[in-house]
């Protein structure tokens, strides 16, 4: 076994929580560059890894200035995880693996994966042995506090014999999906069962939910997930415990520097995916219906200038 980077960090550990479609390469940069202190990739397929790797490989490629890097996958099969976990581990050399039993997306649903896969413990459990067996990274998984009838802190006394690493926690159940009250108790609890780092997930758009989360739960630290959407610096707003105001001046020119990155890496592909992103650092703003349309049609960095300055000539 490799070095567990976990145990290398001051904590609260400060990391960006997995999020399929999200964390491309440009978007964890830009995270990276605020004090993330580890940062997963989007939810891979194990299956896909096994079958047609190319697209999925290219999806989890990072820069060395990414670093820890772990890679999430998903799927049901024990034997996909064996071959996907040595097809990862060469080409694409990450700091750790982490399995996802907290997606809570009908496409992975439909395939016994995700959160789903809480509820069937005897085959979780053949998955995370088989991707402890064949790693030399760190193992984490990522759960919810519930799925179905299972609870989470049953589920963790079923695998409590496997060397797991670490554990991100959704504080919320399959049925929850992204919204409801966080159940910190469950959060809190999952310390009596399980010894490795505890990241606490669901709920954390600002330093006082960050606060409250680590107070409540004790857990070593946070997975920041939506809260970060159109939102890099809050990694270091929770840092520092200072909230940074940027105004948007401020907020333009940092939508257009992930811009650049995602055209950077990914060509015109990325700039389609910024849509979203552009959509994000905005969403706040006054007039931000008509500017939202502008940019999820833009097919170059200079129609994002442009539609930032028309913007700009109406609101300044």
């Amino acid at each position: 076994m490799a070095n567990n980077f976990w145990n290398d960090f001051k904590k609260p550990i400060i990391a960006l929580a997995p999020m399929a479609g999200i964390n491309d390469i440009a978007f964890r940069e830009m995270c990276s560059q605020y004090g993330a202190d580890v940062l997963y990739s989007e939810m891979a397929s194990a299956t896909a890894l096994t079958k047609n790797p190319e697209k999925t490989l290219d999806m989890l490629s990072y820069t060395e200035k990414q670093r820890p890097y772990v890679v999430q996958l998903f799927g049901y099969h024990p034997e996909h995880f064996k071959i996907a976990v040595k097809v990862i581990e060469k080409e694409i050399k990450p700091d750790g693996i982490d399995i996802n039993f907290g997606c809570p997306v009908n496409k992975v649903l439909r395939q016994g994966a995700g959160a789903v896969l809480m509820k069937d413990k005897e085959q979780a459990k053949k998955i995370i042995a088989t991707t402890i067996s064949q790693a030399t990274v760190p193992v984490s998984i990522k759960t919810r506090t519930k799925s179905g009838q299972v609870e989470l802190l049953d589920f963790l006394d079923y695998i409590s014999d496997l060397d797991i690493k670490a554990l991100m926690i959704h504080g919320r159940t399959l049925s929850q999906g992204f919204s409801g009250e966080i159940d910190y108790k469950t959060i809190l609890k999952a310390r009596d069962k399980f010894k490795g780092i505890i990241l606490a997930n669901g709920g954390i758009n600002d330093i006082d939910s960050a606060k409250k989360t680590l107070d409540k739960t004790k857990a070593d630290g946070l997975g920041l997930a939506r809260g970060v959407m159109g939102r890099p610096w809050l990694f270091q707003e929770i840092k520092e415990e200072k909230d940074l105001n940027y105004n948007r001046d401020k907020i333009i020119d940092l939508a257009l520097k992930h811009s650049k990155l995602a055209y950077k890496y990914k060509k015109d592909f990325g700039l389609k995916e910024m849509r979203k992103h552009l959509s994000w650092y905005i969403s706040s703003w006054p007039g931000a219906r008509a500017l939202r349309q502008e940019l999820v049609r833009i097919e170059s960095i200079e129609d994002i200038k442009k539609a930032f300055e028309k913007y700009e000539t109406i609101y300044r």
